[in-house]
């Protein structure tokens, strides 16, 4: 049986998705799930926000075997055998990182080519395409991990789609303004694209032992990152861009048209309104760990003390309400 995978994703960037899985990772840690949080951006950037420069330095050198997942697939890319066992950076007893690579963006040419020759049922294209797939299940099998928690970068390239269609479901993190929107209107038509064209190639691969993701990329709600106020842009304007995302996402990535209009409060899709929490980012990354971790040591004094409590009640929430919709049922609040 395989651990479920919940990507995180938008085809617009700055959004929050990073931020997201971080922060996710080391609620549910915390919450006694066991997860693995999956780098798949080129940029590495959730990499770097679990780890230094230093020990980043160390991960990515070829003396040391590239621990990362670009380690995992390279000799399948390079002709000399399959996907080899992949390494999971230790973060906490409970949470393992499998660490990004910025050679990951050398991926993209082959991804493309071989998508179409999985309609021919080459083999090798279909290990290629499932690369990112095994290497997760792998990685998970390996760590006990109850859930998988991917980021990805903002993009619609053959690297995303080899990675969601290794996805159970996806979350879709928005920003209050129009670029968000519109990626919103481009992501939804290419979903189903993607499912559908994923189980053309399904009934086309040629070995039957060989472990194939299903390809499911179910659309499970959407988050949306409220930025801090700025005097140029007063409330008004992010109210109205957040009030049409309800009727663009059940258009554009669930393909329903509701007959009657839904406020983002009422709207069963939306999974929590995050704050930006601007003023604790910076000491959280000096400090290299979540938000709701930070203690007065760290800076997090007077004020800062009931936002930080104010920051793990919503991850708390926001983490409830995934666990609840991924059936996640070892998750220990659904017990309760």
């Amino acid at each position: 049986m395989s651990t479920p995978v919940v990507a995180f994703f938008n085809n617009k960037g700055g959004v929050g998705k990073t931020s997201l899985v971080y922060h996710l990772a080391w609620m549910y840690a915390g919450l006694g799930v066991r997860v693995v949080a999956v780098d798949f951006d080129p940029q590495a950037n959730l990499s770097a926000a679990f780890l230094d420069e230093e020990r980043l330095a160390t991960l990515w050198s070829e003396n040391n075997g590239r621990n990362t997942v670009w380690g995992a697939i390279e000799p399948l890319l390079r002709g000399t055998g399959d996907v080899q066992e992949p390494y999971l950076e230790p973060i906490d007893e409970r949470l393992g990182l499998l660490v990004g690579d910025l050679a990951l963006s050398g991926f993209e040419d082959q991804l493309s080519e071989v998508w179409p020759k999985c309609l021919d049922g080459d083999e090798r294209s279909f290990r290629v395409i499932s690369a990112f797939w095994r290497v997760m299940q792998q990685a998970a099998a390996a760590h006990n991990a109850e859930i998988i928690l991917m980021d990805l970068g903002p993009n619609l390239g053959a690297i995303n789609r080899a990675a969601l269609i290794s996805s159970d479901f996806v979350v879709v993190p928005l920003s209050p303004d129009l670029f968000s929107l519109q990626g919103l209107r481009n992501l939804g038509p290419r979903l189903r694209r993607w499912r559908e064209e994923w189980q053309q190639r399904l009934q086309k691969n040629p070995v039957a032992d060989l472990s194939l993701p299903a390809g499911v990329i179910a659309p499970i709600g959407y988050i949306v990152l409220q930025p801090s106020v700025r005097l140029d842009r007063p409330v008004k304007a992010y109210q109205r861009w957040i009030a049409q995302m309800p009727s663009i996402y059940q258009n554009e990535v669930l393909h329903e048209f509701p007959s009657t209009y839904e406020s983002i409060a009422s709207d069963t899709n939306n999974l929590a309104l995050m704050k930006h929490y601007q003023g604790l980012m910076p000491l959280a990354q000096e400090a290299h760990k979540p938000i709701f971790h930070l203690k007065p040591a760290d800076g997090a004094s007077g004020a800062h003390t009931y936002a930080v409590q104010k920051v793990y009640d919503d991850f708390k929430g926001l983490a409830m309400k995934i666990a609840q919709r991924v059936n996640l049922e070892s998750f220990p609040l659904l017990k309760q």
